[in-house]
């Protein structure tokens, strides 16, 4: 049973949790003493941004916005999302940078907050922060703009060898299911022919993948990594001149790779949900990758959390 507004509005709290569009904090008659708000990037780009800005920093909160990724905390998942934590408190933040965007969790003994800063003028230019882009371990080709075997560029792929470089990132297979019928999550002939160029192939030793969205598992394009499970094939193998193919050929040629969707535990996983974590049976496999693309990271959150109430 739920409660009026009115009801609501009387009540008392110490945090609130935002993710816009909801409803203005300000209709509460008493404030909360914390906030922490997330959003998608180019949040921080919008109208509504700034008129929250304006009424908190008329309410008389401290506050400070952030672009972070759950990578900066060691897990192999790009998800790149704005969040904003505020304090009602008349003394600025200790890590606090008035107009800019952290990029890192603030240390708070930095006293230079503005080398992980953004400024918030320029946000809209920013475009090349954790892009969602397709990618695999091939360094095909040479020059900034070749082209290669998939749809990427050689600068493309640097970075994302780079991601795999970095130690502090856990692998991949440390987030993976052992003892679970995979052959249900196996990509079909059908869209590993129509997406073989656009999708975003990740192994087990990787220590990245991409941000899964609500329509994982429903679609391919842009909504998560998928794992290539047969280890041993080299990818680069599989994708030379795979357009000249016929299309026979070519799904031969792409099931060798044994692609598969993450579970959705796996994704839970990534996202820090607790290992006891489960979903009720009635729950459908669409639902679960849809609840868990609406999700946050429970690590990048708790640590905001961890910071506002120190």
């Amino acid at each position: 049973m739920g409660i009026t507004l009115e009801e609501f509005d009387r009540l008392s709290f110490d945090m609130i949790l935002m993710s816009p569009p909801c409803q203005p904090f300000t209709r509460l008659q008493k404030l909360p003493k914390y906030i922490l708000l997330e959003n998608v990037k180019g949040f921080e780009a919008s109208s509504t941004r700034d008129l929250l800005i304006q009424t908190i920093e008329n309410c008389g909160f401290q506050y400070q916005e952030f672009l972070l990724s759950p990578t900066s905390l060691g897990i192999p998942n790009s998800r790149l999302r704005y969040f904003l934590i505020a304090k009602l408190q008349s003394e600025p933040l200790p890590f606090q940078a008035p107009g800019q965007v952290l990029m890192q969790f603030p240390k708070i003994e930095s006293v230079h907050p503005q080398k992980y800063t953004m400024d918030v003028e320029n946000k809209i230019q920013e475009k090349n922060i954790e892009p969602n882009i397709s990618f695999d371990s091939s360094t095909q080709g040479s020059g900034k703009d070749a082209i290669l075997f998939k749809l990427e560029t050689a600068e493309e792929i640097h970075r994302k060898n780079q991601q795999d470089s970095d130690l502090s990132v856990k692998m991949l297979k440390d987030f993976l299911e052992d003892d679970t019928d995979m052959d249900q999550y196996l990509l079909p002939p059908k869209s590993l022919l129509r997406y073989a160029l656009l999708l975003d192939i990740v192994q087990p030793t990787c220590r990245r993948s991409v941000c899964f969205t609500k329509g994982y598992g429903s679609y391919i394009e842009g909504t998560g990594s998928v794992l290539q499970t047969a280890e041993d094939v080299q990818i680069e193998n599989i994708y030379k001149s795979l357009t000249k193919l016929s299309q026979e050929e070519q799904i031969t040629k792409l099931l060798m790779l044994k692609l598969r969707y993450f579970t959705p535990k796996e994704i839970a996983n990534l996202l820090g949900f607790p290992p006891e974590f489960g979903f009720p049976e009635k729950i459908t496999m669409k639902q679960r990758y849809r609840l868990l693309g609406n999700s946050l990271n429970v690590h990048v959150v708790a640590k905001l959390i961890k910071i506002l109430c120190e």
